[in-house]
């Protein structure tokens, strides 16, 4: 199938591209990028007019919970959620059941991913077998069945020595090391952060040392080892400063963000959305004011490298009870682009441009994907923005299994629209194909 983008605003950094083109897509790729292209017969003619035209957002950090968990997510409802966001591509971490610890594994979601034909599914392969934290997992069989990276995610590796091994061993493989950063003897029983909301709420804290002494010892690690580290969902200023230093430092170290850690802070856990609303308990939860806004300005001075969602979807019955045996997190494909636009884009402090160096461009180079550009011979994966569109965040607005958003209620601005991936249409005006 041909299609042919018409006057939309195209944004690739990665090309120079910042103004008004036309794409031809043929196939599974551009064939062109000018200023007017004239459409052909049987070319479908997709009108871009006042919308933005950007490389196919990824998210690297989400959570599919299949195979195990389908009740909560599967693969394919975990597509149609991804395609929804605007998103080409989606890492799964691998904390399913049985934990994605082998290539058949890793193999099983690619298969699965295919099936449903939304979504380029990038599986993250487990550092240590049934993430347990006590032998190697098998990583070399993993790569070859196109692991994309490497993470216990949902708990740190707690022994030194043995993330030492993993990264020493992951760093034959040009493979990037996904650290869950939680020194778990100092955040036992914690629900949420250590501060004043937990003594205001009666409830047992969660400090920020926990996670940012896991982020010191895997920056030495990384300085013992090579191995390029990656600080999923970082929480709090020090632990930002930590990462910023490495970097100065020139170690291969590159840490990311989610949209609730930006916009939302423990504060807010409080009348104004309805106390202990459990949308809100996190891991790591919701940190203090002054850690939100030094994670903003991260994201706009390009200290965090991406914006992910950390998508962890699960059912009513583990969400609409007590906060303390709630489970942990939020859903986060649908609404991570309108927060963004919502937030940073429509207040002018972030440009477009590194938008899409968060979002699209640095995600894929982090997971050892192929660069995708806006020119011609590159993979047609893409996504049609409009940015005035505006939503209400209600549970029928989602495409996944699960509703427990931290958003819901929020009226935002800005959604995809359209989506291609490898050429075919995933998302056309808003509804997923």
């Amino acid at each position: 199938m041909a299609y042919l983008i018409k006057g939309a605003h195209v944004v690739d950094p990665q090309v120079g591209l910042d103004g008004i083109r036309d794409v031809l897509v043929e196939d599974k790729q551009i064939v062109e990028v000018a200023e007017a292209i004239e459409a052909a017969e049987g070319v479908e003619v997709i009108d871009g007019a006042g919308k933005y035209l950007v490389p196919g957002l990824v998210d690297m950090h989400v959570h599919f919970r299949d195979p195990g968990f389908e009740y909560k997510e599967t693969i394919a409802s975990g597509s149609r959620a991804a395609a929804h966001g605007g998103f080409t591509d989606v890492a799964t971490m691998p904390n399913t059941d049985p934990v994605t610890d082998t290539g058949a594994e890793i193999r099983y979601q690619i298969d699965a991913a295919r099936r449903a034909g939304l979504v380029h599914v990038r599986p993250m392969g487990a550092l240590t077998r049934g993430e347990k934290g006590e032998s190697l997992a098998e990583i070399g069989d993993m790569v070859v069945e196109g692991a994309s990276a490497f993470s216990d995610d949902g708990h740190g590796v707690q022994s030194a020595g043995m993330m030492k091994t993993c990264m020493a061993y992951v760093s034959q493989f040009d493979r990037v090391v996904c650290a869950h950063c939680e020194v778990e003897s100092l955040t036992k029983n914690g629900v949420i952060n250590s501060g004043r909301a937990a003594t205001r709420l009666g409830m047992f804290g969660w400090p920020a040392l926990g996670e940012e002494l896991e982020i010191w010892r895997d920056i030495e690690l990384c300085r013992s080892t090579g191995c390029a580290l990656h600080i999923c969902h970082i929480s709090t200023a020090k632990g930002l400063e930590m990462v910023k230093a490495a970097k100065a430092e020139g170690l291969p170290v590159t840490c990311e963000v989610t949209p609730h850690h930006l916009f939302l802070n423990d504060e807010d856990i409080d009348d104004t959305y309805n106390t202990y609303n459990t949308n809100l308990k996190m891991n790591p939860p919701l940190r203090k004011k002054s850690d939100m806004e030094a994670l903003v300005d991260g994201i706009i001075d390009g200290s965090i490298d991406c914006v992910v969602t950390d998508h962890a979807p699960h059912a009513k019955h583990e969400k609409d009870c007590e906060w303390e045996i709630a489970f942990f997190g939020t859903i986060g494909l649908e609404t991570s682009l309108p927060l963004m636009i919502t937030n940073l884009v429509d207040t002018g402090k972030m440009s477009w441009d590194r938008l899409v160096e968060v979002m699209a461009v640095n995600p894929r180079r982090l997971l050892r994907c192929n660069p995708v550009k806006i020119e011609a011979g590159s993979q047609a994966d893409l996504t049609l923005i409009d940015p005035k569109r505006e939503i209400d965040v209600t549970e029928d607005y989602f495409e996944s299994k699960s509703k427990n958003s931290a958003f819901l209620g929020q009226h935002l601005t800005g959604v995809a629209t359209d989506v291609l991936m490898a050429g075919k249409r995933t998302l056309i005006d808003g509804v997923v194909a």
